[in-house]
């Protein structure tokens, strides 16, 4: 059954962003910085290796390219990153720009992560602000498949 046929209009991406983050509190990288300081917030860097490479890494964030987020924040499944305790876990996801990390937060919160969010400019919004960036090369802990 395709979505014409339940009398669903389809929407463009502008609006599907826009009714995604009607449902959360997005975060900004201030607020970001200081939880994930204090051991609040689970910051999850989605951006693929060129723009990590690129532009760098946020300190401590845990790196999983967005194509395996799911799989490995679902405290549930058996593919799991060490750090998906919970469906309590306070994440932050984080692409370049703040775009694709909304529609992740949907798909992380429909698998009952309730504290997703993600940050507000992205890592380009985090860099503007100027908090702690390293350099992209090197390894990197949760990017291995």
């Amino acid at each position: 059954m395709s979505g014409s046929d339940t009398g669903e209009q389809p929407v463009g991406i502008d609006e599907l962003l826009e009714r995604v983050r009607a449902g959360y509190e997005r975060i900004e990288p201030r607020e970001a910085y200081e939880a994930a300081q204090h051991g609040e917030a689970l910051l999850v860097d989605i951006r693929y290796a060129a723009l990590r490479e690129r532009d760098g890494l946020i300190p401590g964030a845990l790196v999983i390219e967005r194509n395996e987020l799911e799989w490995r924040l679902d405290p549930q499944g058996s593919h799991r990153t060490p750090e998906a305790t919970s469906h309590d876990l306070p994440v932050v996801v984080i692409c370049n720009e703040g775009y694709a990390s909304s529609l992740a937060v949907e798909s992380l919160r429909r698998l009952g992560l309730h504290r997703a969010t993600d940050l507000v400019g992205g890592f380009q919004g985090w860099r503007a602000e100027g908090f702690p960036v390293t350099s992209g090369a090197g390894s990197v802990a949760g990017a291995e498949s």
